[in-house]
């Protein structure tokens, strides 16, 4: 296994076109195979699938914070390590769009191993995002403390 080998994530969410405008429209992922219960997206390479769960239409998925550098961290989340460039035009688009963040884009353990950009955010059926980027990835994405 490398890093290029694509994941597969799947998802509950609490309405099929909500997600659609959010994964596709907003975040660009392309769309792939779909039903009326499941739709598949390329996240960067990997394929992404949200599936219909109608339970959440109420009730957002929940989730826990872990303190983290200072920021309560929501777990579960999930999301891409991306290129710096990348990410700071994505948190730029976010910003612009007037997403609401869990944690506001920043530099995280800063002069340490591991230093990284990263920022939180929900999508509309309350699933934790975190993107996140290395100044140099293939040295600090699994660097040890």
């Amino acid at each position: 296994m490398n890093l290029s080998d694509p994941f597969h994530l799947a998802v509950q969410v609490r309405d099929i076109d909500e997600a659609r405008q959010f994964y596709g429209d907003f975040l660009g992922c392309p769309e792939g195979r779909s039903s009326e219960s499941w739709v598949d997206f390329n996240l960067y390479g990997h394929q992404f699938v949200c599936h219909l769960n109608p339970a959440l239409k109420d009730n957002p998925v929940a989730s826990h914070k872990n303190p983290v550098d200072g920021h309560g961290v929501p777990v579960p989340h999930f999301g891409v390590v991306l290129d710096m460039a990348s990410w700071e035009a994505l948190a730029k688009k976010l910003r612009e769009h007037g997403v609401s963040f869990e944690i506001e884009p920043y530099i995280r353990f800063k002069g340490e191993a591991g230093e990284q950009a990263t920022m939180f955010f929900y999508d509309p059926s309350g699933n934790a995002l975190e993107f996140k980027a290395f100044k140099n990835r293939d040295e600090q994405l699994f660097k040890k403390n």
